[in-house]
């Protein structure tokens, strides 16, 4: 096997040592376990020219990024947590070996440097970074369920102090070039263009000295008693935001603590066992198959043929979702969008949505001034059909009325060009009775965001019968460039996403009407891991569209959609959630509270009967089962689809990997157990559907 070169080294004629990473074959540079042999190479090299050097420098060979992490698939190939551990002891070694070089070392950043690449960068005497928009910096292993592992939770801290990387390494998130210039995480920040020449002063006028810590929050944290708030404040926050459901968080406030408290050498030591355990956890490992997912999905188009260019957008209604669309299709996608309303005010209201969303980005600091402007020319608006013939793609996000859709497809056939595709964000009419009547149907899609649009990640995919496969290519590559992960699902009512949520929130109200508090039945399921209650997201969505869906749903797939009956009497109490200010909950402003008088309306008298756990499966069980009905009816492609559109679409809790990861970690045939006990305790809507039982018949899972 030929060695992979990754790493080389070359010594300009005033002896500074230029280290270039550049990984072939690769568009990005990521660390893999490989280079190891390659990087004691280049410290030999190095060994040998030492007296002459006055200094290294670390850069990217790629045009548009330093380095993205580490090869999270070599993570994956492990068998055992000591095996992982091995793994971070390794990258902890060689770089301690550059932070222990006898000459100043800079690392000169462009693009994203992030993970093993941040640390890569930590290891170094300083850092210079670029201050185009596609740097970004930070550590995002928790995303993965892990924790740095090699060096950064024991040297971001001693860098910028206590509470600013406790806020970057438990969140994940990633800094532009500026903030992190503020934070102090890199020491300079330039344009491109003078990249290089910057890292290359710091050679020149720097020593190998270490640099003075002076801040307060640094000497804060270096007391034993400063660092105990910090601690118990921060693991209070986490625990708040985790509910004890992802063990990396802990590691990582546990990890830090110990490095402060022991010194790095003992801190290194301890991360890297920490790293290996974090590995082999199921949570770790649900985390990362969604990371292969979505890596995966980059790749795929949907359909055959390749995808027409998008160059203008059109948007129909001026409503929120309307309003949302446009934003991502000018933020995201970079393409100017023309919204078309039946009255001027529909038109102002989208253009004054996008304004408030821009603007806070400017007070962030995110874009500038002149960069908000140029954002809002690109955005126009009219009554008419104006300029609809120059239009690609047409995004209607109008009521959901099928006779009110089917007279948009007529009116956008007749302005815009024959090449123009029509997408539908519908949210339950199938898509071939919106098409019914097209002159052109090939050119008909579904496309089904959900809100708040920027917001929300997914978008399903809804081809008809006779839609066409570059129709379907050119949509999905634009939801792409808008920033959202497509699915591409079949036309049946409810589609995937909301086929899935309407069963599991029938359960909650069937739960509710037995007089189950309001608060114990959305605390059992966020302490599950959802993103909300069940109850809480009805009142979000609008008890007036959970009332318009149902009927749809019973209609098209059946009785076992039919909830109990509450919806009439909710809306005749005019109670529809959080836009009427009353659902369940009352609201004012940002405070809600469970309304109790709700409880009279619907004669119950609450009492907490059922344990959390019991609340939990109750509700998703229903959702397993249809979700199998819809993998073997080819509503949706694959199993990681169906994980990808629940965790994304209705925060299906990320830690279990999504519905079908989860039922094959329960095992199908245990789970066919539990469903069968649950039927025959609380009724036949529990029964397991026949993919299940025929599943558990022959041992298979959903991924093995």
């Amino acid at each position: 096997m030929t060695e992979l070169k990754a790493f080389n080294l070359t010594v300009d004629e005033q002896n500074i040592a230029w280290l270039c990473i550049d990984v072939p074959n690769e568009k990005m540079n990521t660390l893999q376990a490989a280079f190891v042999t390659d990087m004691e190479r280049v410290f030999a090299e190095i060994e040998q020219q030492q007296a002459s050097l006055k200094g290294l420098i670390l850069h990217s060979g790629k045009p548009d990024n330093f380095v993205a992490g580490a090869d999270v698939r070599m993570l994956d190939a492990c068998q055992s947590s000591q095996e992982a551990q091995d793994l971070a002891a390794k990258g902890q070694e060689m770089f301690q070996k550059l932070s222990a070089l006898p000459f100043p070392v800079v690392a000169a950043i462009h693009g994203p440097c992030l993970g093993g690449g941040l640390e890569l960068a930590l290891a170094c005497d300083y850092r210079v970074c670029s201050d185009d928009d596609k740097t970004r910096i930070g550590l995002p292993e928790v995303q993965l369920g892990l924790l740095p592992g090699s060096g950064g939770t024991q040297r971001l801290p001693r860098l910028i102090g206590l509470l600013p990387s406790l806020d970057l390494i438990l969140t994940g998130k990633q800094l532009r070039a500026k903030k992190a210039k503020k934070l102090g995480v890199v020491d300079a920040c330039v344009p491109n263009t003078i990249l290089l020449d910057a890292a290359k002063q710091f050679v020149e006028k720097s020593s190998k000295a270490k640099r003075k810590e002076s801040t307060k929050e640094k000497l804060i944290s270096k007391t034993g008693l400063g660092r105990k708030v910090i601690f118990e404040q921060a693991a209070k926050k986490t625990h708040q935001k985790t509910r004890g459901n992802y063990p990396a968080a802990e590691a990582i406030l546990d990890v830090i603590r110990y490095g402060l408290e022991k010194g790095m050498t003992k801190g290194l030591e301890y991360e890297a066992k920490r790293f290996g355990e974090l590995v082999m956890t199921p949570e770790s490992k649900a985390l990362r198959s969604i990371f292969f997912a979505t890596t995966e999905m980059k790749k795929e188009h949907g359909g055959d043929a390749k995808p027409v260019v998008v160059t203008r957008v059109g948007v129909l209604g001026g409503g929120l979702m309307g309003a949302g669309i446009a934003n991502v299709s000018v933020a995201k996608a970079k393409l100017p969008v023309r919204i078309k309303d039946v009255s001027n005010d529909g038109v102002l209201n989208a253009l004054n949505y996008n304004y408030k969303l821009f603007d806070k980005q400017r007070k962030r600091r995110i874009i500038s001034k002149a960069q908000l402007q140029s954002k809002m020319y690109q955005l126009s608006g009219g009554t008419d059909f104006t300029s609809f013939e120059q239009l690609d793609v047409v995004i209607e996000a109008v009521f959901e009325d099928l006779a009110l859709k089917q007279q948009m497809v007529a009116d956008v056939e007749q302005n815009a060009k024959p090449s123009t595709i029509f997408a539908t964000n519908t949210s339950s009419l199938p898509i071939s009775q919106i098409a019914e009547k097209a002159e052109r149907p090939e050119n008909v899609v579904g496309l089904h965001y959900f809100s708040p649009v920027e917001k929300m990640p997914l978008v399903e995919v809804i081809p008809h019968q006779g839609t066409s496969d570059e129709t379907i290519s050119t949509v999905v590559e634009l939801a792409r460039k808008q920033g959202k992960t497509p699915i591409v699902v079949k036309d049946q009512a409810g589609f995937y996403v909301n086929r899935i949520l309407a069963p599991y929130m029938n359960e909650a109200a069937q739960i509710l009407l037995t007089g189950e508090p309001i608060e114990l039945l959305d605390t059992a399921l966020l302490n599950a891991g959802f993103p909300v209650g069940p109850i809480t997201l009805l009142d979000e969505v609008g008890v007036d569209i959970g009332a318009k869906i149902m009927p749809i749903l019973v209609k098209e797939l059946g009785e076992r959609f039919q909830g109990p009956d509450v919806f009439e009497t909710l809306l005749n109490d005019d109670r529809k959630g959080r836009k009427s200010g009353k659902g369940f909950y009352t609201y004012k402003g940002k405070d809600k509270q469970v309304d109790k008088t709700v409880y009279k309306l619907l004669n119950l008298k609450p009492e907490a009967k059922l344990s959390e756990e019991e609340v939990a499966l109750r509700c998703m069980l229903p959702m397993l089962n249809e979700a199998v009905r819809c993998l073997d009816e080819g509503i949706i492609r694959s199993a990681r689809d169906g994980d990808i559109g629940a965790i994304f679409g209705i925060g299906f809790p990320p830690f279990l990997g999504g519905p079908f990861r989860y039922m094959d970690q329960i095992g199908i045939a245990k789970l066919v157990e539990i469903m069968n006990e649950y039927a025959s305790k609380f009724g036949d809507r529990f029964a397991p559907c026949d993919g299940l039982l025929t599943r558990a018949s022959v041992g298979e899972g959903f991924y093995s």
